[in-house]
């Protein structure tokens, strides 16, 4: 699996020769000390790789050029140290494929007031080389990032390391394989899609594969595996002896073993399945995609493929941060007197990446399927703030929608619920934010997380090009209607052009 820390975004540097070699000298050694600045952080999960200045249209050109062939570059980071003139930029940028942040920023944090000169203000013009690089991205259209503060400011970088985090996710959507195995659930509108379009947008290709193909898999599973891996279970899960010798937790464990197999050979990343497509499985997948996600696979159950290339993404781009990500659905309301909740889980399929603590191995009756029960890994998940996100096809436009909530420590506890869950506030309440997102059109299955903010998924929609919503404190139904059908006009007129 990928690793962020491999990835590289280039900070490049504008200026012009106008202002003679000493004070391209000085914009050279300031931009380097910024970038290896950078590059340090622990805001920043990415190596952030200066490369030097760009001071005509051929070096920009030639350097735009690079971005796009180097595969672990993931994107640029431009800023204007003295006033670069933007026409300079028009051929690069014209031909750049990669996602760009303009940091707009400075060398000097102050005014340094008793000994500024016109040599000074020669040297150190960003404020308005800035605005004339992007006035320049503005006329082309260009989608970018905008960060403005000081390099030595904490915000100011770590919007920067947001930023690097959704241009992994995005390099990751265009590279990405997903294996959809079996098909959709049957009848299901939400969970199907464009795959052509997909791959059109986003890169990442999707296609089917027999259960067949994969039962093939794990036909070559031998006993010593499957006995290694039940020790697993045993040194890493509270597990009931009981358990420990089920032939069903050994059957899961063959399972984890020959679907793991398949997606590696296949190089696959992500991986789609469906209780009605069994044909082989002794039982639904649990344990299994429990802890491939867990390793940093993408799942969607009931053939959902967006919402697995959307989880695996977010598995790259969450890497190093605390918290976790999971495949989730909306389960179940709690209408309570003081506030109503969310009751998020799923028939087995949650990631123990967001468990508040070990979790409990138990097999148990599906009751949905008509399989042997499956082996799963029951837990609660801690408090704190998350995002429930949904990648949707509009049939003329993918959009990302997205919801700010508020996980919370069950009031009781859930003694006859054998299935991971975790309980959650949304924003504003769950009246606006369930009619917002029904409205949206979002779908039943999310990505939630504990690590992403709002803001890397924003970023990431942004370098995508699609249509983003959000719902938060500040959303009302009366403002948020508005801006479906403002967004609908907007994409019929442009989508030919984003």
């Amino acid at each position: 699996m990928r690793d962020i820390k491999n990835y590289e975004v280039w900070f490049v540097t504008g200026s012009q020769h106008l202002y003679g070699e000493e004070t391209l000298k000085n914009v050279a050694n300031h931009s380097k000390e910024i970038a290896n600045a950078l590059d340090g952080s622990e805001d920043i999960p990415v190596k952030i790789v200066y490369k030097g200045l760009s001071t005509t249209p051929d070096e920009i050109y030639a350097i735009c050029q690079q971005a796009n062939t180097q595969e672990n570059c993931i994107g640029m980071v431009v800023w204007m140290h003295t006033f670069s003139p933007a026409k300079m930029w028009i051929k690069g940028l014209q031909l750049l494929q990669k996602p760009i942040a303009h940091f707009h920023t400075q060398y000097n944090d102050e005014i340094p007031w008793g000994e500024i000169d016109m040599d000074f203000m020669n040297e150190n013009q960003s404020a308005h080389g800035d605005r004339e690089f992007g006035f320049m991205m503005t006329r082309l259209r260009k989608n970018r990032k905008v960060i403005v503060g000081h390099w030595k400011d904490k915000e100011a970088v770590k919007e920067l390391g947001f930023w690097t985090r959704a241009a992994a996710g995005w390099y990751t959507f265009q590279t990405l394989k997903v294996a959809r195995i079996g098909d959709n659930m049957r009848q299901v509108a939400v969970t199907e899609g464009d795959k052509v379009e997909a791959q059109m947008r986003f890169g990442f290709s999707v296609n089917g594969y027999g259960i067949g193909d994969v039962v093939k898999y794990l036909d070559k599973v031998t006993e010593k595996q499957i006995d290694d891996l039940v020790k697993v279970y045993a040194d890493s899960y509270t597990i009931d002896k009981s358990v420990l010798s089920h032939k069903n937790l050994r059957d899961a464990a063959k399972i984890e073993i020959g679907l793991k197999a398949f997606l590696e050979e296949g190089g696959f990343e992500a991986y789609t399945d469906t209780f009605e497509d069994l044909h082989g499985f002794p039982q639904l997948p649990g344990i299994a995609t429990q802890r491939l996600m867990e390793a940093g696979y993408g799942f969607g159950a009931e053939g959902d493929w967006k919402t697995a290339a959307l989880l695996r993404a977010s598995k790259v781009m969450e890497q190093g941060l605390a918290g976790g990500t999971s495949f989730m659905e909306d389960y179940t309301y709690d209408f309570g007197k003081d506030k109503a909740r969310v009751l998020g889980s799923h028939m087995l399929e949650i990631c123990p990446s967001i468990a508040s603590d070990k979790p409990t191995c138990e097999i148990h009756p599906l009751s949905i399927g008509g399989k042997d029960d499956p082996a799963r890994l029951v837990f609660n998940v801690a408090s704190g703030p998350a995002v429930n996100v949904s990648l949707i096809d509009m049939g003329n436009r993918f959009r990302l929608l997205i919801n700010e909530v508020e996980a919370v420590t069950p009031p009781h506890d859930l003694p006859n619920l054998p299935v991971a869950r975790v309980l959650w506030d949304t924003k504003p309440n769950l009246k606006v934010a369930a009619s917002a997102w029904i409205y949206g059109g979002g779908a039943h299955h999310t990505v939630f997380s504990k690590s992403l903010p709002t803001e890397v998924f924003e970023d990431f929609a942004e370098m995508a090009g699609i249509e983003t919503l959000i719902i938060d404190s500040d959303t009302t139904i009366r403002g948020f209607k508005e801006t479906l059908k403002w967004n609908e006009v907007y994409y019929q007129l442009f989508q030919n052009k984003l």
